[in-house]
């Protein structure tokens, strides 16, 4: 049986400060054409990926992981042709659904409606076929009400709903998709599992990037680690995931300066300088137990005024289970600014119903609308001790889950 996505070699070079548009691209595909370097290539270009293998069998869900700029993306667009590498090449058997980025593929003129025609008739379809698939497409997005509004006036989480409708439920052979669990609601993200579990029982090949390791592990047969443009592991996704997630190891415990660490996503308009953990009376918390309260201080710097900024705390597990992610935004603390210079946004936690065990941090700043200041992913570790929340004098294990719950019991036997 022929594979149904064979990557040999793939190379992708970007043209630092060369801008997005035409005349450099076409500079850059004369100079990959005729091999022509300049004595500054090094200091001008980036490699997004390098001499990246792999191959994927029919009806095989493989899931991509890496850290933020590790070029999983990249490496997603030149499969889908988006776009093309600068070495190697892609060898794709069969129709290509993708899912990239928010609307991809979608005309912002045409309604709803007309674009999952567009869509289906760009894989192969009729109009019949497409016309038999409809109206499940339009249940799954739940946006009946705007299907016969142009594209152009949908929000970001409504077009991700009839994108992602549009890829899992035409006849592609082969879906590829990008981080989609990052926007929508609770309900729409369970659907959209829902919807690739299926994709995986009904012999579709996928390709699927995410950061919730729960989802590429539940999903996912085998995953392929790139990090720095490299294909560092290849192999069962527990495996991977394993590896993956050990190699945040060099994560710090405790106070730590996030001004020196360099993997980082957002804009900089604010970014965060450190972290701290102290008693509620102000003194530096040094060992962490379950059900202790906790004081997170996040000191930051803003870069130049911004407005509406966000913070958050996300807490996952060492295997990469999102255990938490709490904000100023859920709980309602709006900031309507920042002046440039310093500041600290403080987490206050009255019992870490956590059970024992490492924890890594995630910090983050945004604004509504997903603009992204700073990212900091598993920057920090957080080991929480055994203590006797229940006051049995038994303790808690780590065995027993990832939470514990504040509760009693009564048992009352019958007479």
């Amino acid at each position: 049986m022929r594979p149904a996505i064979v990557v040999e070699g793939i190379s992708k070079r970007y043209s630092l400060g060369a801008g997005t548009g035409g005349p450099g691209q076409l500079r850059e595909a004369l100079r990959n054409a005729f091999g022509r370097k300049r004595p500054d290539d090094d200091a001008t270009t980036l490699w997004a990926l390098r001499d990246v293998n792999f191959t994927v069998a029919p009806g095989e869900v493989v899931g991509l992981v890496g850290r933020n700029g590790a070029g999983k993306s990249t490496l997603l667009k030149v499969v889908a042709r988006i776009t093309y590498p600068t070495e190697g090449s892609v060898s794709v058997d069969g129709r290509v659904a993708s899912l990239l980025e928010v609307g991809t593929g979608f005309h912002e003129e045409l309604t709803g409606r007309e674009n999952v025609f567009l869509n289906g008739s760009i894989l192969g379809m009729t109009r019949k076929q497409i016309a038999a698939r409809f109206d499940e497409i339009v249940a799954f997005s739940g946006v009946e009400r705007f299907i016969d509004t142009p594209i152009k006036r949908y929000s970001s989480g409504m077009r991700l709903r009839l994108g992602f409708a549009v890829a899992a439920h035409l006849e592609s052979d082969i879906l590829i998709v990008d981080e989609v669990l990052a926007v929508g609601d609770a309900e729409f993200q369970k659907k959209c599992l829902d919807a690739m579990s299926d994709l995986h029982g009904g012999g579709r090949t996928v390709l699927f990037v995410s950061h919730n390791m729960a989802a590429i592990e539940n999903l996912c047969s085998r995953a392929v680690w790139i990090d720095g443009g490299r294909v560092r592991m290849d192999g069962p996704a527990t495996d991977v995931i394993t590896a993956y997630m050990a190699s945040y190891s060099d994560a710090q415990a405790g106070d730590l300066d996030l001004s020196r660490i360099e993997h980082r996503g957002g804009t900089g308009a604010v970014r965060f300088t450190g972290v701290q953990f102290f008693t509620p009376e102000g003194k530096h918390k040094d060992v962490i137990r379950s059900g202790d309260p906790l004081v997170v201080e996040l000191s930051y710097e803003a870069h130049k005024r911004t407005d509406s900024p966000h913070f958050g705390v996300t807490i996952h597990s060492e295997t990469g289970t999102q255990v938490t992610d709490v904000s100023t935004w859920a709980l309602g603390v709006d900031t309507p600014f920042v002046e440039p210079g310093h500041g600290k946004a403080v987490l206050s936690i009255d019992h870490l119903n956590l059970m024992p065990g490492r924890y890594l941090l995630s910090f983050w700043i945004e604004a509504l609308g997903r603009a992204c200041f700073d990212s900091l992913d598993h920057c920090c570790k957080l080991d929480v001790e055994v203590a006797d929340v229940y006051g049995s004098g038994r303790g808690i294990k780590k065995e027993l889950g990832l939470v514990f719950l504040p509760c009693r019991w009564t048992v009352n036997p019958m007479p």
